[in-house]
């Protein structure tokens, strides 16, 4: 700590809330200690912090943010501490939620908070950053959220199927089988948003549609939200294809991970070309999420710093491979 250390108490007045926001046993109050390194104490409904004074300024205002959820009823755990700091850490972010069947969503980073702003202000927009930041269930999340309140008339979903060097034609079954286990990720998003006789009702009457890229050639979507996950695992040919199919009225996000790239040696992703190509079209908002925004298992996030590291690494030596 820098400086003497300070302690600041309040008395919280709902009291209704205080078990939601301390958590069972307190695991929120010990998670708030252990990420921000301060002390708390609480007596009922007194709650004191003792440390660094911008730490335990930076406590508080995480702390008003959860009793805020805590009194709407919600249920907290520790991973909505880490969300609060984060998002608490970081000035003139903006306030929002995406409301689903299943409750509202709100952004749990700083990158988070700004990728659903730019879903809300733009037709098209790409979110780009490593795994666990949330970039595809957002996306799922505001198509869903826009369709149910009759904002669009259709959600389309899709992905390439290229990972791991394998090709769907070698694969046992119909082509529904082929291509299902490329598009699962996109199923589990739909099923964290809507109750799952929903999703099997919107997926039979074609208002959502999950499907591979190469079944979007030849198409024009209006009036829909279209998402393409994986990106990066497209051709330039590819991926000009699919930013061609915006309709009248629609929406378009693009998400991927530059650094993820499953294509033969040589093919240049389609991701990586349509960044440059447009990257001068205002009109275009671009998201990259960082290890800052992994709001997955905390050792997803150091997982992510440490490859970046060697990637960085490599590129300081000539011919590193």
């Amino acid at each position: 700590m820098t400086g003497a250390p300070i302690r600041i108490g309040r008395r919280l007045s709902d009291e209704s809330a205080l078990l939601r926001l301390y958590g069972a046993g307190d695991e929120n109050l010990d998670r708030l200690e252990h990420v921000l390194g301060v002390e708390i104490f609480s007596r009922g409904d007194q709650l004191d912090v003792l440390g660094d004074r911008d730490r335990v300024n930076l406590a508080w205002s995480a702390i008003d943010l959860l009793q805020a959820r805590a009194r709407a009823g919600e249920h907290l755990i520790p991973a909505d501490v880490d969300a609060a700091v984060r998002m608490c850490g970081e000035d003139h972010l903006p306030v929002l939620s995406i409301r689903t069947r299943k409750g509202e969503i709100r952004p749990r980073s700083p990158g988070q908070a700004r990728y659903i702003q730019a879903m809300k202000d733009a037709e098209l927009v790409f979110g780009l950053g490593p795994a666990g930041t949330g970039k595809t269930y957002l996306a799922v999340a505001m198509g869903v959220s826009l369709f149910l309140s009759r904002k669009v008339e259709r959600l389309v979903l899709s992905r390439p199927a290229v990972e791991a060097g394998e090709r769907i034609g070698f694969l046992p079954g119909d082509m529904r089988e082929k291509v299902d286990p490329y598009l699962r990720p996109m199923y589990d998003a739909l099923h964290a948003t809507l109750p799952g006789e929903e999703v099997v009702r919107k997926l039979e009457s074609g208002e959502f549609e999950v499907a591979p890229l190469a079944f979007m050639r030849g198409r024009t979507l209006s009036n829909a939200f279209i998402i393409l996950d994986e990106a990066q695992n497209t051709t330039a040919s590819q991926m000009k294809m699919f930013l061609t199919r915006l309709g009248e009225n629609s929406r378009m996000v693009i998400t991927g991970d530059p650094s993820q790239i499953d294509l033969p040696g040589g093919v240049k992703s389609g991701l990586r070309d349509a960044l440059d190509v447009l990257k001068d079209e205002d009109a275009i908002r671009t998201i990259h999420f960082t290890d800052r925004d992994v709001v997955r298992h905390d050792l997803v996030a150091r997982i992510v710093r440490a490859y970046d590291r060697r990637d960085a690494d490599k590129e300081k030596i000539p011919n590193a491979g």
